[in-house]
């Protein structure tokens, strides 16, 4: 059971909804990953400006592009923190509709499902918290519909507010709610199954992007260290500069560029 599935930590800091529950839909750093991304930060600011402007002054220039910079990490956890969202969701609703064909109320089935998520992943993960919130509000007479479209508002995730609304559709209607619950997760399975397919295949190809990004800096540092006085006219002279300036723009948006063209939602 515990084969194959992550145990990844989700974040803990999250910004609280209007219900005292937390808000999934923006990301707030740790104090470890601002001092993490902020070491990170100015060794590029280093190296960038040693070997585009070899000027002290361009450091502190650009400072300021760590704002830049810390947004774009943001939402690169944020979408790495959704796919670990959709991903123990998932896993948490199908021992759900297990219970379910096992004959349990939908009640315990969620109290069972706890149990298990409870075995699978840490205290302090994102199913195990939602989950022991939903059977304690179970305890207070709260609907399980109710209880799982607010988790849908709250997640900001597409696949657990569409369960979200067949799930309350369905309690509603007195449809087949084993069958209905099942036909879901499998539609949500095949979504994730697709998506971790096309990561696979595109893993490669992200890690020769990477690469090719830094070999302009590795050209730039060879340049400079076997042949000192060489660059010396780009960085002495106002054209050079320049010349240099604009170069560093279009390295930027090639490396954006290049980023956003192997980046497929699904």
């Amino acid at each position: 059971m515990k084969k194959g599935i992550s145990k990844k930590k989700t974040a803990v800091n999250r910004k609280s909804g209007d219900n005292g529950r937390r808000d999934y839909g923006c990301y707030h750093f740790s104090g470890k990953e601002w001092v993490k991304y902020s070491v990170i930060y100015l060794g590029l600011d280093g190296v960038i400006s040693y070997l585009f402007f070899h000027s002290a002054a361009a450091f502190f220039l650009l400072l300021p592009g760590c704002v830049i910079f810390f947004r774009d990490r943001k939402k690169i956890l944020q979408e790495q923190r959704a796919q670990e969202i959709q991903s123990q969701f998932l896993t948490g609703m199908q021992l759900v509709c297990t219970s379910l064909q096992a004959g349990y109320a939908v009640e315990n089935a969620f109290r069972e499902a706890l149990t298990e998520v409870e075995k699978i992943y840490e205290g302090d993960s994102f199913i195990v918290q939602e989950f022991r919130h939903i059977v304690s509000q179970i305890s207070l007479n709260c609907t399980i519909e109710t209880l799982l479209a607010e988790l849908g508002q709250r997640s900001h995730a597409e696949d657990i507010r569409s369960f979200s609304e067949v799930f309350y559709i369905a309690k509603r209607t007195g449809g087949d709610l084993v069958a209905i619950v099942q036909n879901t997760i499998s539609c949500i399975r095949q979504k994730q199954e697709t998506k971790q397919e096309i990561d696979t295949s595109l893993a490669g190809k992200k890690m020769e992007q990477e690469m090719m990004s830094g070999i302009p800096l590795f050209i730039l540092g060879y340049v400079k260290l076997t042949s000192p006085g060489f660059l010396d006219a780009v960085y002495d002279t106002a054209a050079g500069r320049v010349v240099m300036i604009l170069c560093l723009a279009v390295y930027l948006c090639a490396y954006f560029w290049g980023r956003n063209i192997i980046r497929i939602q699904v």
